[in-house]
């Protein structure tokens, strides 16, 4: 594994280990962006960055951590990392939940979800979901389950269990709980696909779920017969396009499988996925946000303004 696999398989590790339904929500044609799209941008200037997403026509925005409230373990890993990734903010950027509302206000935009780690989930719930409320978000989601926590199919049934728990105290406190799977688990494993026993799993009046569609056609997936299959469960969606189809060496549960891959992202319309009709579907099955996320994108200044503008096109 090269320094660059090494990083990337951290930085998953950190970022993992850590109500009424509509059909769709009034603001489901207002498309938003995954602020790791812009780490370097968002360290350097936070309030320029957010002034520069709205700009090119973004209305909603999706946060990651570590927060300052975040589990300590989770923090430390995310400093140790900053070195090797060449930047070392994240969350909120310094600035206090009440200061992050104010940019949002001043520039017309939306926070309705917050990626964070599962020891936060798990532990952490009554500061998220305080955050939360001042920002204005509506999800708390998990990006990946750890990956020593999914190495069996009971792994998968313990996991389900664990996300009704966080998805209870969600509830009280006021939010809802989200799952974002990272592409892996849609291989049978023991005779059944964990991806469909988790779903079974999950009650869905307290866990919902955010596809990446990337992930999941690398997976092997096909998100819009997903979507028609699990009506109601996806809540959001992560849009990114691939230049060819490509699929996992394996099941993709190593981060050297989702590295592999990453040279094949593409701005979102210039691939081979059909957007459109994914996002048809999406709309159909209750997906209510969807954010563009461009890893590792090299010009984000260009990528995401294509992506934004080809969105709007739909």
């Amino acid at each position: 594994m090269n320094r660059r696999e090494f990083t990337f398989g951290a930085l998953a590790a950190a970022i993992g280990g850590g109500f009424g339904r509509a059909a769709a929500a009034a603001g489901s044609s207002d498309f938003g962006v995954q602020l790791f799209s812009v780490p370097k941008w968002l360290e350097k200037d936070f309030k320029g960055t957010l002034r520069k997403l709205a700009a090119m026509g973004y209305r909603n925005i999706e946060f990651y951590g570590p927060y300052v409230f975040s589990d300590p373990s989770n923090i430390a890993q995310w400093k140790a990392l900053g070195p090797s990734l060449g930047f070392n903010g994240s969350g909120f950027f310094g600035l206090s939940a009440a200061e992050v509302g104010a940019v949002l206000k001043d520039n017309n935009l939306r926070a309705p979800s917050m990626h964070t780690d599962l020891g936060t989930l798990e532990g952490r719930m009554g500061p998220l979901a305080e955050a939360a409320h001042t920002i204005g978000a509506t999800y708390v989601v998990l990006p990946s389950i750890p990956e020593e926590r999914r190495k069996t199919l009971d792994d998968y049934k313990r996991m389900a269990t664990a996300f009704n728990r966080i998805g209870e105290q969600a509830r009280r406190s006021g939010v809802k709980f989200a799952y974002h799977n990272h592409g892996y688990g849609q291989h049978p494993l023991e005779g059944q696909i964990p991806l469909e026993v988790m779903l079974a799993g999950t009650d869905r009046d307290l866990v919902d779920w955010e596809m990446d569609i990337y992930w999941t056609v690398a997976g092997g997936g096909d998100p819009a017969a997903l979507l028609r299959s699990h009506p109601s469960r996806y809540r959001l969606m992560h849009l990114k396009d691939m230049k060819v189809l490509k699929h996992f060496a394996g099941d993709g549960g190593d981060p050297a499988q989702w590295e592999a891959l990453f040279s094949y992202m593409t701005t979102v319309g210039d691939g081979v996925l059909d957007i459109k009709s994914i996002v048809q579907q999406a709309r159909k099955s209750g997906v209510e946000y969807f954010f563009v996320e461009q890893d590792n994108v090299a010009n984000p200044q260009v990528a995401l303004q294509r992506s934004i503008d080809y969105l709007k096109r739909l």
